[in-house]
């Protein structure tokens, strides 16, 4: 109850706005509580502003890491009735190519949130501090990728690691640190806690699921990878889950994603506990008009259900 209370006293603490879509986490200030999820899209300043004139609240960039990497040979994804399994292996062009991207995005009229990762809290520093250096407004540290050994899961489901991670970046940058978690972990709230108490401003839940699928004619795992991650419909129930636990663990904002394909789910994300929600996977099936549909979405439950705001139902079904 007492901690329950204190989420509510957050809220009410925050100041109105005129948008009743408005929300801010970690100090950004959103039009909307739609952000493109990393992975999708974010790879060019072209893409990006495309992105941003088809009504997103934010952006979160591709994963980019201290150094170019190719990432895994084809096959990399497999389409399936229920989602997308995919091992592209971070493939980018490296910060210090990538930062030419990211400085042409200045005038971007929503926030740009660089997705970094590093194989040591060192890596993750130096590349969250580069982003920012060229102008980025956040970074979200990708502590959660499934399927390259000796990043992403493999740090972020060590909590210890994890902490040293975020202590280290929130000592080289001054802009907002987003901690993107897995769901793959057996204390998803200790992690949480750990992740609030070394300094983290918001976190992002959660990320693909480790899965693999098999020819059954050839007999072999189909991904060149074999593990991949599994994204949409298929984890909404895992990340609505992991945000509604998540919530009553920490203070923090929480931005909800996995699965959400219309502003039903990304209201239930929001019920949950997420101050904001990320879209991924949906872009591939119904292109970049689901930002559009998703808020306009929320606008009329907001209105049909009498809220002044976003921020009336954050964690609503934690009171009800």
């Amino acid at each position: 109850m007492e901690k329950l209370l204190q989420h509510k006293k957050r809220d009410e603490m925050q100041s109105p706005n005129q948008n009743p879509l408005m929300v801010e986490v970690a100090g950004l200030k959103l039009k909307n509580p739609t952000i493109l999820a990393s992975g999708i899209l974010g790879t060019t300043s072209e893409i990006i502003e495309k992105v941003a004139k088809a009504g997103a609240g934010a952006i979160v960039t591709k994963s980019v890491g201290l150094k170019p990497r190719r990432g895994y040979s084809n096959p990399t994804l497999i389409q399936l009735d229920y989602g997308i399994i995919n091992a592209m292996g971070l493939p980018n062009p490296g910060i210090h190519q990538f930062k030419k991207e990211i400085e042409k995005l200045r005038d971007l009229p929503i926030p740009l949130i660089v997705s970094v990762y590093g194989f040591s809290p060192q890596e993750y520093a130096e590349v969250a501090e580069e982003a920012v250096e060229a102008g980025a407004d956040a970074v979200e540290l990708n502590l959660s990728c499934p399927h390259v050994g000796g990043t992403g899961t493999e740090i972020g489901s060590n909590p210890k690691l994890a902490m040293k991670v975020i202590r280290e970046v929130k000592g080289r940058i001054k802009k907002p640190v987003i901690a993107k978690i897995t769901a793959n972990v057996a204390d998803l709230k200790g992690l949480a806690r750990s992740i609030e108490e070394a300094g983290a401003d918001a976190i992002t839940a959660i990320n693909t699921i480790r899965a693999m699928a098999i020819d059954i004619e050839t007999t072999h795992p189909i991904l060149s990878n074999i593990i991949g991650g599994l994204s949409g419909p298929a984890v909404k129930p895992i990340a609505v889950r992991c945000v509604y636990e998540i919530y009553e663990a920490v203070d923090i904002p929480i931005i909800g994603c996995g699965g959400i394909i219309d502003w039903r789910d990304a209201v239930e994300f929001i019920l949950a506990g997420a101050s904001a929600i990320q879209i991924g996977t949906v872009i591939a099936y119904r292109g970049l008009s689901v930002f559009t549909s998703i808020k306009n979405g929320i606008f009329s439950y907001l209105k049909r259900k009498g809220y002044k705001s976003v921020k009336d139902i954050v964690g609503l079904s934690h009171r009800a």
